[in-house]
């Protein structure tokens, strides 16, 4: 059941007013907030609708931002036994867009975000007026060691373990991933870690690691589509010291949307709108002010 506006949640960071949305496998909590042409923020893991904070305060201004918190994420539904996997994140999303009857729709993708935005993008090209990918990727990765070791090693039964019993993303992985670790204050440590309070409500965050293999099929289906945005505009935005998606991810984004805008940030990790909010906003305005 959605608590809106908890205890701990700083409502002066986070001055969002709370909507739900009845997605038939749970509630969805989302903010809603500006007029004008609609923006979507899709998060990651163990993130949620919170990181993108100043980015919606700054463009709430000239345009409709909307903001979801996955199944099993920030301040949304965290059944025990919820549908956690990518596609069904991804359908959850569509229901919402139609439900709120968007149209020429922005999306704002980062992390997990990416293939789950990608995948309603590509299957839904006539609705898409542009895409911005921070530190994501939407494509199948068996065939690399890395994400093999990653997934294999979080994804199995000691690292879920790590995850249900001491919440390891959020203590530890999250941490390692800020190029300046001092950028996460104690307060966004804290709003990171509250919505995983108790280890019945880490089912959501637990599922995606084995995720990045165990749904290749699906990752690859993404990908085989991806020239239906070609003649999209796109903005990335890319923390250069991101452990988890690192430069060769960024030319392979590169390589197959050689229109998009593209900004790096040599100091910054796997949050760039966390480490830079500042400059990351100036970029979103002015490739938004250009369409």
């Amino acid at each position: 059941m959605i608590v809106a506006n908890p205890q701990w949640l700083d409502t002066k960071e986070y001055p969002f007013t709370s909507n739900i949305f009845a997605s038939g496998d749970g509630d969805l909590h989302y903010v809603d907030v500006g007029s004008g042409e609609p923006i979507i923020f899709l998060h990651g893991s163990p993130d949620w609708s919170f990181s993108f904070r100043n980015i919606i305060q700054a463009l709430s201004k000239r345009y409709r931002c909307i903001a979801i918190d996955h199944l099993g994420f920030g301040l949304s539904d965290k059944p025990i036994n919820g549908d956690y996997r990518s596609e069904s994140h991804s359908r959850r999303v569509e229901q919402l867009i139609a439900a709120l009857h968007l149209s020429n729709v922005t999306l704002i993708l980062h992390d997990w975000g990416g293939p789950i935005g990608m995948s309603y993008a590509v299957n839904h090209p006539e609705n898409i007026k542009s895409v911005v990918i921070i530190n994501s990727w939407a494509w199948a990765v068996d065939k690399d060691w890395y994400y093999q070791a990653f997934s294999g090693m979080m994804g199995g039964g000691l690292g879920k373990f790590f995850i249900r019993q001491w919440n390891l993303f959020v203590h530890v992985v999250v941490p390692t991933s800020y190029g300046d670790k001092q950028k996460l204050t104690p307060a966004m440590r804290q709003h990171l870690l509250m919505p995983f309070s108790s280890k019945e409500s880490r089912r959501g965050m637990e599922s995606f690691p084995g995720a990045i293999i165990k749904e290749t099929p699906w990752l690859a289906s993404i990908w085989s589509k991806r020239h239906a945005l070609d003649h999209k505009p796109m903005l990335i935005l890319w923390g250069m010291k991101d452990i988890a998606v690192r430069k060769k991810e960024l030319e392979q984004w590169q390589a197959a949307y050689p229109q998009a805008e593209v900004h790096t940030f040599g100091d910054v990790g796997h949050f760039p709108h966390e480490e830079r909010p500042g400059q990351t906003i100036e970029y979103l305005q002015a490739f938004l002010g250009k369409q």
